[in-house]
């Protein structure tokens, strides 16, 4: 089990959409002092207009890790508005791998293409082994044969 001490954020999902911020915050200020409640608004992009007023869920910060772990063990899974809470220590957003790339694989990247990608013939794909059995069909032998076969001449050539 994750080490939640000195954890202070809490996670509640499960909120009903007329909920709001002040009344996440009666309902929680009985299990310490709050110092932040956000409920993340439900438009991902501002242009558009959405009929939910947040996404379902909130975090609230607490002053004192104990605080918060009174919220938890007092909160979960009670009913709120009309819905079943689930409640617990929130965790931090997974970070990017690398700041300002995005959450695009690396393989979307032109230049990991033109450093990394061979040809399909060359890649062992399926493309590649029906090119290898082509080849062996017909009696000519591919680079990757050749190179084998040169590896395996010299080996003989040491012994």
């Amino acid at each position: 089990m994750e080490d939640v001490k000195g954890k202070k954020t809490i996670f509640i999902g499960g909120l009903a959409d007329e909920v709001e911020e002040a009344a996440i915050y009666n309902q929680f200020q009985a299990f310490g002092d709050i110092v932040e409640v956000q409920l993340p608004s439900a438009a991902t992009n501002p242009t558009q207009e959405t009929d939910a007023k947040h996404r379902g869920f909130a975090f609230v910060t607490y002053s004192s890790a104990p605080d918060a772990q009174d919220a938890i063990d007092n909160m979960d899974l009670n009913e709120f508005h009309g819905k079943v809470l689930k409640v617990n220590i929130a965790r931090p957003i997974r970070a990017a791998l690398q700041p300002g790339a995005g959450n695009r694989a690396i393989w979307e990247s032109e230049e990991w293409l033109q450093k990394y990608a061979k040809p399909l013939a060359q890649s062992g794909g399926v493309q590649g082994r029906n090119a290898q059995r082509e080849a062996k069909a017909s009696g000519a032998t591919t680079e990757a044969e050749g190179n084998e076969e040169d590896e395996e001449d010299e080996e003989g050539m040491k012994e």
